[in-house]
Parts: C-alpha cells; structure tokens; sequence
C-alpha cells in the first residue's frame, strides 16, 4: 500500500492460507489498531516497528563516516540483495540432508514435533496496561 505498510500472502492450491503485513510509523500502527477494533482485520501475522521505513533505516542503516544516510551504498546493497537468485529451500542439499539425517525424513514424526507449530487462542484479561488508540 505504502513502503511503510507492506502486505503478503501465502498461497496453496490457489487458496489464501496466511495473510502477513508489516506497518512501520505510528500512523500506519494507528490505523492497524483502529481496523482491529472494527473488526475488519486480516492480518494471522503483523510486524509492527515505532519508526518510519522500520527501525532498521534509522540509525542501524548504511551511514558516511559524519552520521548521514548513505543512500548510494543503501541502492548498491538494495541490488545485490535484488540480484541474489530465490531458490526454494527444498532444493537445497543441506536442507535435505539435514532432513535425512537429523530429521529421520521429510515424514517423519519429528519433522511434526520439531518444525511444526499449534497455535490456540489465548484469553485476553483488561489490565491498566492496555493502550487506548
């Protein structure tokens, strides 16, 4: 929607399985909560960061030796990570022999204990600590 509120889905067989957003800046938090509240919230996973373009382009990005951003090293290190080719995990040899040694097969009952995860919901109680948006 806006580079400080991104939004992805995960998809199987056509069908929508997880929706995930991310919403840096107060602004975006905001309207998060506020469509939270009305009901009319999407999102299984949402990362939330209190800094606009997220914390990591505040003082944890590429900076000149005097403090400033960087934006030409950001661009260049924006490329090379653009460039790295997406390859599924399955294909990689070291996933796959981690699943055939350590794992006991991609089936097997400990690949279900060790990687898989059950959610339930959690009862929420009011406490002086709840934020009022």
């Amino acid at each position: 929607r806006n580079k400080d509120f991104q939004e992805v889905t995960l998809e199987k067989d056509g069908e929508t399985v997880l929706r995930f957003a991310a919403a840096y800046g107060f602004r975006n938090i905001q309207n998060m909560v506020l469509k939270l509240k009305k009901g009319k919230f999407l999102y299984h996973f949402v990362e939330v960061l209190a800094c606009p373009g997220g914390c990591l382009n505040g003082k944890g990005q590429a900076q000149t030796e005097d403090g400033k951003p960087d934006k030409a090293l950001l661009t260049q290190m924006e490329e090379m990570y653009a460039a790295i080719p997406v390859r599924l995990p399955e294909t990689n040899v070291h996933v796959q022999k981690m699943y055939q040694d350590w794992l006991e097969g991609v089936d097997s009952k400990k690949v279900q204990e060790t990687l898989h995860t059950k959610y339930s919901a959690v009862n929420q109680t009011a406490s002086n600590l709840d934020i009022k948006w």
